[in-house]
């Protein structure tokens, strides 16, 4: 199991390398400790979340909030990662490699909760053809209360 781990980081690493070299810029330590955490953590971070964590994990690495920011804007533009929008509040960014999911996201809290149920992807499909629409690919957000703060 920590073989194909460590082979999935490699390759996304490998891919990495070349969007950075496709782009005429750098690969340097810091742009790929932004790569490791997403890749480490199933969390989602808001790139303040990212920063406070790496320079938590990895003090004397010197990384800067710009540096998050824009390796971010890269991975995205790339489809490496995935973003989920706050409007005012921002994104929140999640690896893309992950198998197609969903989310229930707290208007409380904000935590974030993925999910997966075949009965919406086919009921999206059947609305989608419904209106002869070709489905290519869908993002959906559900808004409530989670049950931690449904008990306060």
């Amino acid at each position: 199991m920590r073989d194909e781990v460590t082979n999935e980081y490699e390759s996304l690493l490998y891919k990495f390398k070349d969007i950075l070299k496709h782009n005429n810029l750098k690969f340097t330590k810091q742009r790929e400790v932004v790569l490791k955490t997403l890749f480490s953590n199933d969390q989602h971070f808001s790139p303040e979340e990212l920063y406070v964590h790496i320079k938590n994990e990895y003090p004397s690495l010197g990384v800067g909030i710009a540096t998050i920011y824009r390796t971010l804007n890269l991975l995205e533009e790339s489809s490496m990662v995935t973003s989920l929008s706050f409007g005012s509040s921002g994104k929140k960014y999640e690896l893309g490699n992950k198998p197609h999911h969903d989310h229930m996201i707290c208007d409380s809290c904000g935590k974030i909760i993925e999910f997966e149920d075949e009965e919406i992807e086919k009921k999206q499909l059947i609305i989608a053809d419904r209106h002869s629409f070709k489905l290519t690919g869908h993002s959906m957000q559900l808004y409530g209360i989670c049950k931690d703060c449904q008990k306060l």
